[in-house]
């Protein structure tokens, strides 16, 4: 095979339809758009429009909002930091923190802390410093031997 001899499959392109040249073409006159009115001109989108009825989007109450303050966590599961364990990228020696996991590269980025789930096991004796954990995480982890000192309880507690 040559690279002047490269070609698509049979049937794997369309040509495309030369719309609006005459009417025995079967696609003349109107091109295909129908018969006048807003969406037979071009640059016409109206996507929401409801010929000027008050749209679905106004006429529904708002609901909700946003907490501008509410904290961000990254999750990590125990499964997950056992697998870096066992790959040598965590130390489980020294305390598993944001900052280790980071640099392990169990987590792309920090956000307002680490909050570890209770999702695998863990079967190696590690010592946590995190931001917070589910109550099954925290079962697993005094379980396999490990400790878990939560950050976000102490910042609350000192408050």
């Amino acid at each position: 095979m040559k690279l002047n001899e490269i070609k698509d499959n049979e049937g794997a392109t369309k040509d495309r339809i030369r719309v609006g040249r005459g009417i025995g073409s079967g696609k003349g006159k109107t091109g295909g758009r129908g018969v006048k009115g807003q969406k037979a001109r071009s640059g016409v989108a109206v996507n929401g429009f409801e010929g000027g009825q008050m749209p679905i989007y106004r006429r529904l109450p708002k609901r909700g909002f946003n907490n501008i303050f509410a904290s961000e966590y990254v999750t990590v599961s125990l499964g997950r930091v056992q697998q870096a364990i066992d790959a040598g990228k965590l130390d489980a020696k020294a305390t598993v923190d944001a900052a280790s996991l980071k640099a392990a590269g169990v987590i792309r980025r920090l956000k307002d802390g680490v909050r570890i789930l209770s999702g695998g096991e863990l079967t190696t004796k590690v010592t946590f410093e995190v931001a917070g954990a589910s109550k099954v995480a925290v079962e697993k982890i005094e379980k396999s031997g490990s400790s878990i000192k939560l950050l976000e309880a102490a910042a609350k507690a000192a408050e």
